[in-house]
């Protein structure tokens, strides 16, 4: 067979590592901010488990507040799940642009077999990373989606509380 001629263009190389170069950063970012929201879903459920001490057992704040924990623990595990696919999407990514320098350097040696072996090598890894991404960020929208309903039901709560607890109006 003959060798894999690099194309004119020092470019070329270069350019088969930045999608997943970039493709790294954006899973970093993402591990970054889903650890974050991990850690507030964590300081969260301290607040509520303090307050739920406040309330006697099978009132409406105790039971709003246990629906709250239930809530919260499903935040967090759907977070903690996205950020162990996010982690294996980062892994996954470096491993992609690593191979595809490794698959540079191989058809600079016109080692063609190893050359194309890496190459499928690669792509493999890489559709693995890039689905793992996705589904990551399907996780991270559930999560999102259960937040926004926690944050109405305590909106919903508080606007009970201040209509219960207002003044009439002085005539």
């Amino acid at each position: 067979m003959p060798a894999v001629p690099l194309p004119d263009n020092p470019f070329s190389v270069l350019t088969s590592v930045v999608a997943p170069a970039v493709l790294t950063n954006a899973s970093s970012v993402l591990c970054l901010g889903t650890g974050n929201r991990l850690a507030r879903v964590v300081d969260r459920t301290r607040v509520v488990t303090v307050e739920l001490a406040a309330f006697q057992p099978g009132s409406a704040g105790y039971q709003f507040h246990v629906r709250q924990l239930e809530h919260l623990a499903v935040r967090a595990r759907l977070l903690y799940r996205a950020l162990r696919v996010l982690y294996s999407s980062l892994g996954s990514f470096a491993a992609a642009a690593l191979l595809s320098l490794v698959g540079s350097a191989l058809s600079f040696f016109s080692l063609r077999l190893a050359f194309e072996a890496a190459a499928l090598i690669a792509l493999g890894i890489g559709v693995f990373a890039v689905s793992t991404l996705v589904f990551g960020c399907i996780l991270m929208v559930r999560e999102t989606r259960l937040a926004v309903k926690n944050l109405a039901e305590e909106e919903a709560l508080a606007r009970a509380w201040r209509h219960r607890h207002e003044s009439p109006p002085v005539a």
